[in-house]
């Protein structure tokens, strides 16, 4: 995994498709983008645990990325997971084993936590925690050099992903909101 990630907030299952069909086609593979959404159908016995639950997730993944098909089946690792505060997910690609691992716990403030360890300032990672808890999903893009950074952005701007954010160079995040003042 690179040290960069440009992370946003779509609204939709068809706005996330068709934001990953586009950045396929710009290159990049299927270990190198993650999508986390509320999992509205399929894990709600999940949502009674008060801990992660990423053995069960591993074993439900196959049933997750049914539940995805198209293009966000195409996405590597899916599995569904609980995270406490949140609730049932499905996650798909790198994001899987951010949450899965020792990252998330109670300790560290469910996905909050994750995020922030990942990069994320606070304050966005509890924005990006509250627009998925509001059913939005999450994705992320890895990327490997400021070009790559560049055609995420672009393409998110295409597909008006909204709270845009990476991490950059130093690992320093940095927010669209913050480089558009300037």
């Amino acid at each position: 995994m690179a040290n960069k990630a440009v992370f946003g907030i779509v609204k939709s299952d068809v706005q996330a498709s068709s934001v990953v069909e586009d950045l396929k086609n710009a290159g990049f593979s299927n270990n190198d983008i993650s999508a986390l959404f509320p999992d509205k159908k399929g894990t709600r016995d999940f949502a009674h645990e008060q801990n992660t639950k990423a053995p069960e997730g591993a074993a439900t993944g196959a049933g997750a990325g049914g539940l995805l098909g198209g293009t966000l089946g195409w996405l590597a690792g899916i599995g569904a997971l609980a995270i406490p505060g949140v609730g049932p997910l499905i996650a798909a690609g790198p994001i899987m084993g951010l949450l899965s691992g020792a990252a998330v716990g109670a300790a560290t403030g469910g996905l909050t936590g994750a995020l922030v360890g990942y990069g994320i300032p606070e304050l966005e990672a509890k924005q990006y925690e509250g627009k998925v808890k509001g059913g939005n999903i999450l994705l992320s893009v890895h990327t490997d050099d400021g070009k790559q950074v560049s055609r995420v952005k672009d393409i998110f701007k295409n597909h008006n992903v909204e709270d845009v954010s990476y991490t950059g160079e130093a690992g320093v995040p940095r927010s669209e909101k913050a480089s558009a003042a300037r």
